[in-house]
């Protein structure tokens, strides 16, 4: 998702002149194979020297935040723009296209690089386009300048998709989670990048043959799935770095549709989701009135992805911003399903209890039908002490069955993994994806094969649920103005900043710190909007600025900490440790 208030430490608001650029696209290849490089070599759309990135990421506070979480640009950029083709979620044949960031400048940033994979996190709108690093109005845009700043500009050579279903992909859905088609897909994309590698670009650079996977939130269950796709066909990987990423599909689905544990975004994820899988297993309904709300079936099948961003999409009232079910729950006499549909209590779970109103996305028999299911056949991940892994009998619910489908437990990594996310996640269940698997891999946890982040700014386990961090943080800004109600605007936000930032531990510089620092960022550009909007008592902007964490936690607050955390992760294998 992508919300209006930002911290500035996750996105550099500035354009990237196109330095350089203008390499037109080459000759078409007809060949519709999967994995073709449909022209050769592919159009470079920018290109910026080491000292012109640098420069232009430091005119602006926001860049330069940027620059002290990825350190200053080691290498220049080249932007190119690429084609494949590749395969849709029933196997029909499309084409997807991405982008292609080239280290330049000598020395360390040339000849044989290593190459990262990028898999991006939900996108809106049809037209993201990651390597729109010239427009920064597309919604690619803002993870096309992270992608550069902390990997292409230290020495990788970055291959990022834009997916099946965005951009010039005539698919006319995404498919969404679904683990066999997004997984292969990310084997075309680098296959047509290598073969644009092959045939040889400006940059000059060269696969040395390590291979990193990383990707967030979407892109989080994304790459997971490449890595086990690949070791499954003996492809070589480095090392992989999921964040965020929903790995436990059917738990999570059964947290969310059997528990109502609703998380924030979720009337653009969870339609996302249904459509992909209606796509690729045309089961889940007979007719969208099965599943939606009148008001909303229309915009929950055809306009993800489509030309509306999120804040269009609610403010118009083409979907809900928080009402996934009805705050109306039926009484169906079945004591244990009325409990799992029962609204939550907001003095346990805040974020989950903001998921239910009128009129909501969901009908209530869809709803039951599901949550009747999960009872009869329940995950063992959502029990105390039950077995982490899905349940082997077959769920009679055909979205459950499609969750479990696309579900990433059952298998081992051979190569390194780093997990990393936040307990405090709104959007997607720490505790339900990745403490599942942190569980189901204890084994590699032990001997360090696989390591696992929770970048929450604290050591004192306070932090436990979605929520509680918006809380400490709304606390903080209902203290600093009540013992300074008079004070300027910039005197207040300044105050808070401080007070949100000396608040957690003082950390050596790391992901946690970074978090802490975004979470105070947050916390001041929220005090200066409401502030300008009439909204200055102590508990009011309290009130607004936890709003504000909340919505910005998932993205971009918990990637940027999590992409300090992937850097240095990966650094270790560049710099010659033994995978």
């Amino acid at each position: 998702m992508r919300l209006t208030l930002r911290a500035g430490s996750a996105c550099a608001l500035l354009a990237l002149a196109a330095c350089g650029a203008g390499t037109p696209g080459g000759t078409a290849n007809p060949s519709t194979t999967a994995g073709t490089l449909m022209q050769a070599p592919p159009l470079r759309v920018a290109s910026l020297n080491r000292d012109d990135l640098a420069a232009q990421l430091g005119a602006s506070s926001d860049g330069r935040q940027l620059l002290a979480m990825a350190g200053a640009p080691a290498c220049g950029v080249d932007f190119h723009y690429f084609q494949y083709r590749t395969t849709g979620g029933a196997g029909e044949p499309t084409s997807a296209s991405g982008a292609l960031m080239l280290p330049t400048g000598g020395g360390a940033c040339s000849g044989p690089r290593p190459v990262l994979l990028y898999t991006h996190g939900t996108a809106v709108t049809h037209g993201y386009n990651i390597a729109a690093i010239t427009d920064p109005a597309n919604e690619g845009w803002a993870e096309s300048a992270i992608m550069a700043a902390f990997f292409a500009a230290r020495g990788y050579i970055v291959v990022a998709s834009n997916y099946a279903g965005y951009d010039s992909s005539p698919l006319p859905y995404h498919p969404y989670t679904n683990a066999r088609q997004q997984s292969h897909e990310m084997i075309d994309a680098l296959a047509a990048a290598r073969a644009a590698l092959a045939a040889g670009l400006p940059a000059g650079v060269t696969d040395n043959g390590q291979l990193f996977i990383t990707g967030y939130s979407e892109g989080g269950h994304v790459a997971m799935a490449t890595h086990r796709a690949m070791e499954a066909a003996g492809m070589h990987v480095t090392a992989a770095a999921p964040m965020s990423g929903p790995y436990a599909m059917l738990a999570f689905g059964d947290a969310v549709f059997a528990h109502g544990q609703v998380g924030f975004g979720g009337s653009v994820y969870y339609p996302l989701v249904i459509n992909s899988y209606q796509h690729a297993y045309g089961d889940l309904y007979a007719t969208p009135a099965e599943v939606y709300d009148p008001n909303y079936a229309s915009a929950a099948t055809s306009l993800l992805p489509g030309p509306y961003d999120a804040n269009t999409l609610f403010s118009t009232g083409k979907l809900p911003m928080l009402a996934i079910f009805d705050s109306a729950t039926p009484r169906t006499g079945d004591a244990a399903l009325d409990a799992a549909l029962a609204v939550p209590d907001a003095t346990v779970n805040p974020i989950a209890a903001l998921g239910f109103g009128q009129p909501a996305l969901f009908r209530n028999s869809f709803r039951a039908a599901y949550a009747r299911d999960a009872l009869a056949v329940p995950d063992g991940a959502l029990q105390p002490g039950g077995d982490l892994m899905p349940p082997s009998a077959e769920p009679a619910s055909p979205m459950r069955r499609a969750l479990k489908k696309n579900d990433l437990r059952g298998w081992q990594p051979r190569a390194p993994v780093m997990l990393c996310g936040g307990m405090n996640d709104p959007d997607v269940n720490y505790p339900v994806n990745t403490l599942t698997m942190k569980g189901l891999w204890a084994a590699q946890v032990t001997s360090d094969q696989v390591r696992v982040l929770d970048v929450d700014p604290t050591s004192n386990g306070e932090l436990t649920s979605a929520g509680q961090v918006a809380t400490i943080v709304g606390g903080i800004v209902a203290q600093v103005v009540a013992a300074a109600p008079d004070a300027a605007g910039a005197q207040q936000s300044a105050a808070v900043r401080a007070a949100v930032a000396a608040y957690f531990p003082a950390t050596a510089p790391g992901p946690q710190r970074a978090m802490a620092l975004g979470l105070a960022s947050v916390a001041a550009q929220a005090v200066d909007y409401f502030r300008a909007r009439g909204v200055t008592g102590a508990e009011a902007l309290a009130s607004q600025v936890g709003q504000a964490i909340m919505a910005n936690y998932h993205y971009p607050l918990v990637q940027s900490a999590c992409e300090v955390a992937a850097q240095s992760y990966f650094a270790r294998f560049v710099n010659g440790a033994t995978p």
